[in-house]
């Protein structure tokens, strides 16, 4: 099932919705008890120490404290003063179950801590916008001392001090080992140096109608069996001919390890055949890969258009100086294309079609929308959504996780891919990701389908290498699981 990643303005409307109908109060209990359940499970043994803050994410982690209390847990909590009705009401409902709550002060911190098992984070949640006030970094500070001392901390939604929105660290956060978010993701929690702050994530739903939620979104994560709906499946009456033709235009002197990790990425992702155009010698990795070597692009490209043309392209890698050229007259044709690397252009924003998929990583996005790369991943999915207005088509922001932004009729939509490995973080992989697209592409799949895809495809192979490799992984490491993580994926 897709998961929905809120911004901190859609849980806000969302929560009014729900205070609205009156559900308000039953949601926050919801939450709490999803909560205390999460402590049980992962960290049974020893007391549990709570620290609520004044807004709702305190709320919930006093409700957690009266479920553990009945589940016979020991438990301590220390909360700042509140002025939030539900979170009020839910002391009350701890005290009159025999929990006490006492003021949350650093030096009280620092004594309860020495003997809790776990710690959990009711802080901050969502609705927190920087900058942190100095009494509370005092009380983070304290918080991240016994988590460096060995105290486990579990974070109520995202971990305290993190802005929900932003993929960049701020100067004081929570180190979780657990997070539990409510409702759907946040940004904080996929993308960058912020992600690594909240340990192991678990989303709880909680009971809210579905399409409240899906109306807020600001993006969605699929679920695996969503991604695999989207594959191709071939008849029984399929041949090389009916499978996709695939053309990889790239390679120049210095660069042709490009094209061929492309073309051996189309070739394993299922294109019947598979044909590198190039000014220069390619490799052969694989004799299944077809290589054409021309003179000059000036007469090569019209001879190209004579011909019968490709289900697919996918342009750009290591094709040099003159890609920008290539690209306009390739486009032209109208034929499904992928664009990566030397094609990643500005020049090009408008002369792109619907069945494009343009792929840069944060330092060619920026480029492309003449900004700074920090901007670029402090918020990938706006930047995503901005490269996707300016070029059309899909677009597939690499990263850790990918974002994919595809156009339409209802304003378009932002995913965001789930699983990969660092290990992919070699070269050549952006390269076979292209080759994946461009297979899928010339499957039929439209541009939106094949970039969630086939992203998706590359993750699950480069999960697969991983476990077989441990370290090193190279892009052909990955291409050669690929049959192995689309049956995966099939299988689910």
């Amino acid at each position: 099932m897709s998961e929905s990643i809120l911004s901190p303005g859609g849980a806000r409307r969302v929560d009014a919705r729900l205070e609205s109908a009156g559900l308000l109060d039953l949601t926050m209990e919801e939450a709490g008890r999803a909560v205390a359940d999460a402590v049980q499970a992962s960290f049974p043994e020893g007391p549990v120490l709570l620290l609520a803050g004044g807004g709702a994410n305190g709320g919930d982690a006093l409700v957690a404290a009266r479920h553990l209390l009945t589940l016979g847990r020991t438990v301590r909590v220390l909360a700042q003063p509140s002025k939030h009705p539900l979170t009020r009401l839910n002391r009350r409902r701890l005290r009159a179950t025999g929990g006490e709550v006492q003021p949350l002060l650093v030096a009280a911190l620092r004594r309860a801590s020495a003997s809790a098992g776990v710690l959990v984070d009711g802080l901050l949640g969502t609705g927190f916008v920087p900058p942190l006030r100095p009494a509370l970094a005092g009380v983070m500070g304290a918080l991240n001392a016994a988590h460096d001392a060995g105290v486990p901390v579990l974070s109520i939604d995202l971990p305290s001090g993190l802005d929900a929105s932003s993929a960049a660290l701020p100067d004081l956060s929570v180190e979780a080992d657990m997070t539990v978010t409510l409702m759907g993701l946040k940004a904080a929690l996929l993308f960058g140096a912020p992600a690594t702050r909240a340990g192991r994530v678990t989303l709880v739903p909680l009971r809210v109608p579905p399409a409240w939620v899906r109306a807020e979104a600001l993006a969605t994560r699929p679920g695996d069996a969503e991604v695999a709906a989207l594959l191709p499946v071939r008849t029984t009456g399929a041949h090389k001919g009916t499978a996709g033709r695939v053309w990889v235009v790239g390679g120049h002197s210095g660069t042709v390890g490009a094209a061929a990790l492309a073309g051996q990425g189309a070739l394993r992702a299922g294109a019947g055949l598979v044909t590198v155009h190039s000014l220069a010698d390619v490799p052969l990795v694989t004799p299944e890969l077809m290589v054409r070597r021309h003179a000059d692009w000036a007469t090569a490209l019209p001879e190209l258009h004579k011909g019968a043309l490709p289900d697919a392209v996918a342009l750009g890698m290591g094709l040099g100086p003159e890609a920008v050229q290539v690209a306009r007259e390739v486009l032209t044709w109208g034929v499904p294309t992928v664009l990566d690397a030397d094609a990643l252009s500005p020049e090009l924003a408008g002369h792109g079609h619907p069945q494009c998929i343009w792929t840069p990583h944060p330092g060619e996005a920026a480029r492309l929308l003449g900004t700074g790369t920090a901007q670029v991943t402090r918020d990938p999915l706006a930047a995503a959504r901005a490269l996707q207005q300016l070029l059309g088509g899909a677009v597939v922001l690499k990263g850790g996780p990918s974002v994919v932004a595809s156009g339409g009729d209802g304003g378009g939509s932002l995913t965001v891919s789930r699983g990969g490995h660092p290990g992919m973080a070699s070269g050549g992989m952006g390269d076979t990701l292209s080759g994946i697209l461009a297979a899928l592409l010339g499957q039929g799949l439209d541009a939106a389908d094949a970039a969630v895809a086939g992203v998706r495809l590359h993750a699950r192979a480069g999960e697969r290498a991983a476990a077989t490799h441990g370290y090193g992984l190279t892009a052909t490491d990955v291409s050669e699981e690929l049959g192995a993580a689309w049956r995966n994926l099939l299988e689910l």
